[in-house]
């Protein structure tokens, strides 16, 4: 059965298949699962690498796979390593700067739409 792509991801999906989307120099990010109200992302960040102060109407974890990084929520910031995670409940200014490779595994309630092309 055929599923409308924007409302319903595959239920089954291999590492090998990710679609790796670039976002700059210094970040990948996979959609790796969604239907419309959840989806799960892979964030591939080099040293360095910013995701800039920005906030959505979504709700977001992030599970720090790999690395290290400082995270920022409104006006507090945090060195966060691998193991740790954050939450931002909806419309808070948010972001994180590399400061070790590595990855985030993150979660949006509902699913991000501006994500699926």
């Amino acid at each position: 059965m055929q599923k409308n792509t924007l409302s319903f991801s595959q239920m089954f999906l291999e590492s090998s298949n990710y679609n790796w989307e670039k976002i700059d120099e210094n970040l990948d990010r996979a959609v790796v699962g969604f239907d419309a109200s959840l989806m799960l992302t892979i964030v591939r960040f080099k040293k360095g690498g910013i995701g800039y102060l920005h906030q959505h109407i979504h709700s977001q974890v992030a599970y720090i796979a790999s690395g290290s990084f400082e995270v920022q929520i409104e006006e507090e910031k945090r060195v966060l390593k691998t193991g740790d995670s954050f939450f931002i409940p909806t419309n808070l200014m948010h972001g994180v700067v590399c400061l070790e490779e590595g990855t985030l595994i993150e979660s949006f309630s509902p699913m991000r739409e501006d994500f699926i092309k």
